[in-house]
């Protein structure tokens, strides 16, 4: 609902197919405006709804590419809310498992999904930010606030090296915040966001960490 179209979709999951690269859902509010990262008030009820619709497009799409979607990553201001609010990231929950629970949950670390989703018997992949800073409770700043946002290479390549070598999110004043760390996100609208992953990775491999998929 941010960003996506049939024709959009049908078209990324082909070059994912191509390339080989595993495919997801990533719902969010109706804002195509705001790129979904705004707040739309819903019930959880809706939420729910909107949601399981979101997946059932993308299950559609990616069928008749030839490659179906295997995860779902809530997006943007739902997805922010899947951190913080109990009861949205139940309700993700719910549409998840409701419309296929073998789908893998991206969740973001240290968050309500993250544990709900654990508690409800599907499969759970934790993600944290390469291009995103941390509060000192571990969610994510407000775009809204200066430093929010990280847009050198070099920088968000240290903290992410540090993070996964330490199993840990990194808060503003450098305080190490434990969690399972199964992927990594770096924002495409990220200015140099291809960049940034490049960047990421290379050093990734450099100290030693292996890289790869967390869905075939």
């Amino acid at each position: 609902f941010h960003a996506g179209d049939p024709e959009i979709m049908a078209a990324t999951f082909s070059m994912a197919r191509d390339k080989g690269v595993a495919v997801g859902a990533h719902p969010s509010f109706a804002d195509l405006w705001g790129f979904g990262r705004r707040i739309i008030p819903h019930s959880m009820d809706e939420i729910e709804r909107l949601v399981a619709y979101q997946i059932g497009a993308a299950q559609a799409l990616s069928a008749y590419a030839g490659h179906p979607i295997r995860y779902v990553k809530a997006h943007g201001a739902l997805g922010n809310l899947t951190q913080t609010d109990r009861g949205v990231a139940e309700a993700v929950t719910r549409a998840v498992k409701a419309v296929d629970p073998g789908l893998i949950c991206l969740s973001i670390a240290l968050g309500f999904q993250d544990r709900i989703a654990r508690d409800a018997g599907l499969t759970v992949r934790s993600e944290i930010f390469a291009d995103r800073a941390y509060t000192e409770e571990g969610f994510l700043v407000s775009r809204k606030l200066e430093g929010a946002v990280i847009h050198d290479a070099e920088k968000a390549a240290e903290r992410v090296v540090r993070m996964v070598k330490q199993g840990a999110i990194e808060t503003l004043s450098g305080q190490m915040l434990q969690t399972p760390i199964d992927s990594i996100c770096v924002h495409s609208d990220t200015p140099a966001a291809v960049a940034i992953a490049a960047h990421v990775r290379r050093r990734l491999e450099e100290s030693g960490v292996r890289v790869r998929a967390f869905a075939a």
